[in-house]
């Protein structure tokens, strides 16, 4: 693949992987497009890993927030302040919320992956992805009062999370709905879904690593698809949390119904 092939899709990953419309529905439509059939698991992980990079720049004081708070919790200081504890929540159930995402993954890695080849599938899926997210629009804000997250939520939005690794299920989606359906805040929903996303974006990056796979791609072009995919990535996670909590979330449901279409038609 050359640089430009790779930028291409690093502007399809930044700007879907936060947007509730499936980053891997668009890799595999906009590979396709490209020319490329078979899917290249290493190239669709190494541009995650710039929307990773993305999460953490956006999420940067939650995270080092996060990191105080557990260590507090391991040096067993006491009164410490309120907030440092509603971090130190947010830590350990992110924690309990990737496992049942790292069971789905691990337990179900091979027949997910071949749905990657199927344009058809993800096409299905995106259409499914619009659903999902339209259901926000009959949510009102005052159903989310809940302010902390609790085992039971944690373990039901690392569930959808594991779903979401079928390409054109929105991962954000699927994820944001469930907190959002559970009666989180809109803005915690947003933050811990897309916090959530790093220890499993992680674990696929270790799974993939692949030095043959790095030939085949070139290492160049997997670098230049992995700064835009965080650069672009960056801009559309400011985009979306605005949105999540202004309770505009389901504008893109449109427009995964009209992709899906397109791609069960045309591709």
């Amino acid at each position: 693949m050359t640089p430009i092939e790779t930028i291409f899709l690093g502007i399809i990953q930044g700007l879907t992987e936060f947007l509730p419309v499936s980053s891997s529905g668009h890799l595999v439509v906009g590979k396709n497009l490209l020319g490329f059939r078979e899917p290249e698991l290493l190239l669709d992980t190494a541009l995650h890993f710039g929307t990773l990079l993305a999460v953490c720049i956006y999420f940067r004081s939650d995270l080092r927030q996060m990191i105080e708070a557990v260590w507090r919790m391991i040096r067993r200081r006491k009164n410490h302040p309120a907030r440092s504890g509603l971090h130190a929540n947010l830590a350990l159930m992110v924690v309990i919320g990737s496992i049942p995402t790292a069971l789905i993954g691990i337990i179900f890695k091979d027949p997910l992956e071949r749905l990657f080849g199927s344009v058809t599938a993800v096409g299905m899926m995106l259409v499914i992805t619009g659903i999902i997210v339209a259901i926000t629009r009959f949510i009102p804000e005052a159903y989310g009062k809940r302010d902390r997250v609790s085992v039971i939520i944690a373990l039901a939005i690392g569930t959808a999370q594991g779903l979401a690794i079928v390409p054109g299920i929105s991962r954000s989606g699927a994820t944001i709905v469930c907190a959002l359906l559970l009666g989180l805040n809109r803005d915690l929903a947003g933050r811990f879904s897309f916090i959530l996303c790093i220890p499993a974006i992680i674990g696929a990056l270790i799974l993939q690593l692949d030095m043959a796979a790095i030939t085949r791609v070139g290492a160049v072009p997997l670098m230049a698809g992995f700064l835009v995919s965080a650069f672009v990535g960056f801009l559309a996670l400011k985009l979306l949390m605005g949105m999540v909590r202004r309770g505009h979330f389901y504008y893109f449901a449109p427009y995964c119904w009209a992709i899906g279409i397109l791609t069960l038609v045309f591709i």
